[in-house]
């Protein structure tokens, strides 16, 4: 983690590919809070990057990277805490979401399997991360009846596989039926999570 002699650097990664959804509006909201703290920010807006999400030969073939995933993986490395921004759907991230996963969080760069052995290198330690996941589902019942399957992929399949830790989650719901003072709640919550840095 950044200790308290510099300027966190935070990065908002945003998974949404639709730029007029309420994820835009959290992140812009979850920015401020951390402008106002004196953060250092940068943004990845995934829907802005021309990449084939397809991660066609597994790991069995490297695919050269298209500009904007190197770009992506110099802002991830630069870093102190990562937040992403993203809807649930079916129960998951969106596809555009899942294919930037596949192809920046590479062998090398996320982590690295050991010779001859079960276990790997966690290469992004040293990082935190929040998720503000949205869903039109009530969170409780995401939870208790669905059991969070997007939520514990991206904790723990994903970005702790890669040593970031902790990562938090603010589950925003639901959105679909919400009135315009609950979404001023959410957007006023997420400001307050970028001011605290969290």
């Amino acid at each position: 983690m950044a200790n308290q002699n510099h300027k966190k650097k935070v990065l908002i990664i945003q998974g949404n590919p639709d730029k007029e959804s309420f994820c835009h509006a959290l992140a812009e909201s979850y920015k401020k809070g951390a402008l106002g703290s004196k953060a250092d920010v940068k943004e990845i807006k995934i829907r802005e990057i021309e990449f084939n999400p397809n991660l066609t030969f597994g790991y069995k073939k490297r695919v050269e990277l298209e500009e904007g995933l190197i770009e992506s993986q110099h802002l991830i490395k630069w870093a102190d805490h990562l937040v992403f921004v993203y809807p649930t759907w079916w129960g998951t991230m969106p596809a555009l979401l899942k294919g930037f996963i596949d192809r920046v969080f590479l062998p090398g760069f996320g982590f690295q399997y050991r010779d001859d052995s079960v276990w790997w290198d966690k290469l992004l330690k040293g990082k935190s991360a929040r998720l503000i996941v949205t869903m039109d589902t009530p969170p409780w019942y995401f939870r208790l009846v669905y059991g969070q399957p997007g939520h514990k992929a991206m904790k723990k399949s994903t970005l702790g596989f890669c040593g970031i830790k902790p990562v938090r989650i603010s589950s925003i719901g639901p959105v679909k039926s919400s009135k315009k003072g609950k979404r001023t709640n959410w957007l006023n919550r997420a400001q307050k999570l970028g001011e605290k840095l969290a």
